[in-house]
């Protein structure tokens, strides 16, 4: 399974890619939004691990873009963002579920 991290916090990312990788997937980290949509366009994961807050462009936002542009692909979002209003509006934009940090 190839997996895509699209996280700005550079110690969070290291460790999940660690971790994944670890247990076989193979694993490809991102920092920005906006280089996260070129990588996504090409269509090689099966799966996105997506934080909200992060530069270049919102996560939210380029999740929305994803779905409007026929992007199919599983996306778990993982943010700071806990409240139930998030937590929906993450959802809402196609999100296919939804993890709050700290997490364990």
């Amino acid at each position: 399974m190839r997996i895509l991290v699209v996280e700005d916090d550079p110690d969070l990312s290291r460790a999940l890619v660690r971790a994944l990788e670890k247990r076989g997937y193979t694993v490809t980290p991102c920092l920005d939004g906006l280089k996260a949509f070129q990588i996504i366009r090409q269509g090689l994961f099966d799966l996105i691990i997506l934080d909200l807050n992060i530069p270049g462009e919102d996560g939210l936002h380029l999740l929305q873009r994803m779905r409007n542009g026929g992007i199919e692909t599983p996306v778990l979002i993982l943010t700071a963002r806990s409240s139930i209003g998030d937590r929906i509006a993450g959802l809402n934009a196609g999100g296919d579920d939804y993890l709050s940090k700290p997490f364990d």
